[in-house]
This record gives structure tokens, C-alpha cells and sequence, in this order.
């Protein structure tokens, strides 16, 4: 059993671990239980901050009970260790000074001093580490560097062992390492592009073994955000857009990935319009953000609301009318389109979302959250990503 600590937007965070590994739960309104044997990943989760295997389950208790347990469990497991043992401590929806965190440290580390063990304490300037600080000291990377997660849920209070926390230097290094972007596009974040492609779910190996690796299409390619994460998830990359600027654009970006990460990877490009193109097979799931209108820095009249989301269904209905005529029946597609939020803070929504059965796809049924939870948007955003999870019937 694993738990894992939720990102910005926790819906969203839940539904990519519910379709990366299945039996997920809500354990508190920020962290979730996994019951998977495979390890958990967190490069691979752009939706996941930190994961750890559960090792304690307490009743929700106070603070002072959790340390008794913790120098209990951990002065016995390590008594016979030999070696410098790092050690970092997370606590979660608790109300617990920083002191008294580092304080259960120190008691641990003076039982340890009669073993072969020593404890170096990552200093608490808060009640948890942050992500930065547990990836730059390597804790949940090998045996002797570990960070416990103690997280207080409804009822109870986990302890676990963290196996990684995300890599958020890297992921700023892709972003605005790469030699292409383009602002007046839209600049898709890496972190949601790994949370829709694993909202696409695991995907099989091409049948007719035709490719190396399962091959992912983006159909709105852009500067190849998507197309890049994909790589480096270890799929195949097929990327197509409109404008031959944004294709040569993404192949920069490719080729300065395959440089860069010093990987090898499969990966094709062609312009092409997604409302009219043909797409060469096979393809293992269709990933993208779709056209989202123009930006606007504050919500827009009425009519002009109205003009924009009709030139978005319409483009939007079309192509998903052209793909359905060229992917077989069950093919995984995950599609961003735009809705609008208004001052009240209420969407807009596409109308093509109450037609997806007539263009011939089935909106996937989550357990852990609605379809309506996945909206993508920071606060000041009037346009927000509505992330659908679709198989083509």
C-alpha cells in the first residue's frame, strides 16, 4: 500500500493515479491510498508531489502519540543498521509546530546512539519538506536516505516511507530549457501533459509489432510539449498541426530532447489540419490539447463569448468526427478544450460535451471523481483546460 500527496488541483491528481495503477481511494482531501505491489513512480506523475509505501496506520490521534510511535518503530528497525542514515521529516494536516517535528528527530537520534547507526536530520524550516528540498538531499532514493510522510486522513494517521519526490528543477529545465516556445500558443505545462497521457491509461504494445513502443498522436502538436513527455515516458511520439512553423518548432524541441536527455525514441511529425487529415497507423492513443480560442486576461462579453466557443466546437466537433472515421473501436483519447469561467467563478462549457455519444466516443466514468472535477485553471485564469477522457466506441 502506497499514499500519495496530491498536487494544486487534487481531482484531477487522483483520476491519473486511478488510471495509472486502478485501486485508489481518497484518504484526506490532499493524499490518496494506492493498493498496488509496483512501486510508484513520481517522475512519471505530473499529478503526484511526493509518494511513500505505508509502513504505520495510527488512529487519529495527537502529536505526541505519533512521536512515541515513530522512535518506537524506528529505534528497533534501525538498531543494527551500520552506516550514516539521512533523515527527513513531512507531516500533513496536522497542526504541529516545526520544533517539535525536529524534536522527534533528535529523540530518535539519541536512541540511536548506543547502535552502529548515526542520524543526520534534515532541518524543518516548516511542518513538511518541500518537494525541491526532498529531491535536492535524494530522500526515498536508497536505503539510507529516507523521508517519513506522516499524513492525518479522516480517521486515521499514516506514516510512510517516501520513494521519491517530484523532480519540479527538471520539469522547469523542459519547460524553459527547450529551444522553441511560443507564448501567443499556448504554453502547455509539462506536469499536465504527463497527467494526460496516464489518463489515457496503460497502453498495449502495437499488435502487428509495426512500432518499437505504443505510439501516442497529438493532432495539435504545437511546440511538442506533449509529444516531448511522451518520449521520455518511453512511447512513441507522433505529432501533427496546422501551421508548418509549430512543426519545425517541435522538431527543434525533439531533437534538443534526444540531445539533451541523452535517450533514443521514436517520433514523427507532418503538418496537417486535425479536421481534415489522414494519420498514419497505428496509433495507441490520441493525446492533445485541442484549439482553446483566443487568451483573454478577463471574461469576455457575452457576444463575444459566443463567437469564440462556437469557432471552438466547431473545430474541435470536427476533428474529433475526422479521427473517430481512423482509430479502432476502444482507442484511448484524452482531449484539453477550453471553458470559460465567469466572474460568479462558474464555466462555460463546450456543447459538444453533451454530443459525445453522437460523435462517437464514450466519456469515461471514473470512480474517484466526476468528469466535471477535471478542470485545469490557475486563479487568475479566465480560460481553463476541461480534460475529457474518452474511448472511441
Amino acid at each position: 500500500m502506497y499514499i500519495a500527496l496530491l498536487g494544486r488541483q487534487p481531482a484531477i491528481s487522483i483520476a491519473e493515479l486511478e488510471q495509472s495503477y486502478g485501486s485508489v481511494s481518497w484518504f484526506s482531501d490532499t493524499a490518496a491510498l494506492v493498493d498496488t505491489e509496483q512501486p510508484i513512480d513520481v517522475q512519471r506523475l505530473g499529478g503526484t508531489q511526493k509518494a511513500g509505501r505505508v509502513i504505520l496506520t495510527l488512529p487519529a490521534r495527537d502529536w505526541r502519540t505519533v512521536s512515541m510511535k515513530i522512535v518506537q518503530h524506528y529505534s528497533k528497525a534501525w538498531a543494527t543498521y551500520e552506516g550514516k542514515i539521512t533523515l527527513g521529516l513531512s507531516v500533513y494536516g496536522l497542526n504541529v509546530p516545526p520544533r517539535d517535528i525536529q524534536k522527534t528527530g533528535l529523540v530518535l537520534k539519541s536512541k540511536l546512539k548506543e547502535t552502529p547507526a548515526s542520524l543526520r536530520l534534515i532541518p524543518n524550516q516548516d511542518a513538511a519538506l518541500s518537494s525541491a528540498t526532498s529531491h535536492h538531499n535524494k530522500l526515498g532514493l536508497s536505503d539510507n536516505k529516507i523521508e517519513l510522510l506522516i499524513v492525518k486522513g479522516r480517521s486515521q494517521i499514516i506514516v510512510a516511507e517516501s520513494v521519491g519526490a517530484q523532480n519540479i528543477t527538471a520539469l522547469a529545465a523542459r519547460d524553459q530549457g527547450r529551444p522553441r516556445r511560443d507564448a501567443f500558443v499556448g504554453m502547455l505545462p509539462p506536469k499536465l501533459a504527463q497527467i494526460m497521457i496516464n489518463l489515457a491509461g496503460p497502453l498495449e504494445p502495437d499488435t502487428e509489432g509495426l512500432l518499437p513502443q505504443p505510439r501516442i498522436l497529438d493532432p495539435f502538436c504545437g511546440t511538442g510539449v506533449l509529444l516531448q513527455e511522451a518520449m521520455l515516458m518511453r512511447y512513441g511520439a507522433y505529432g501533427t498541426d496546422l501551421a508548418e512553423k509549430m512543426i519545425r518548432f517541435s522538431r527543434d524541441n525533439l531533437n534538443w530532447l534526444q540531445d539533451h536527455a541523452h535517450m533514443t525514441g521514436h517520433w514523427y511529425l507532418h503538418e496537417g489540419d486535425a479536421m481534415t487529415t489522414t494519420w498514419q497507423q497505428p496509433i495507441a492513443a490520441v493525446v492533445t490539447e485541442a484549439y482553446l480560442g483566443q487568451p483573454f486576461s478577463a471574461p469576455p462579453s457575452s457576444s463575444k463569448l459566443t463567437e469564440v466557443r462556437g469557432n471552438c466546437n466547431h473545430i474541435i466537433s470536427q476533428f474529433l468526427k475526422n479521427l473517430g472515421t481512423q482509430i479502432a473501436s476502444g482507442t484511448p483519447v484524452v482531449v484539453a478544450v477550453p471553458a470559460w469561467k465567469a466572474v460568479d467563478g462558474t464555466f462555460t462549457h463546450l456543447p459538444l460535451i453533451g454530443n459525445l455519444e453522437k460523435l462517437g466516443y464514450q466519456q469515461l466514468q471514473l470512480k474517484t471523481v466526476n468528469a466535471d472535477q477535471l478542470l485545469y485553471f490557475r486563479p487568475d485564469q479566465v480560460v481553463a483546460r476541461e480534460i475529457l477522457v474518452l474511448k472511441k466506441k
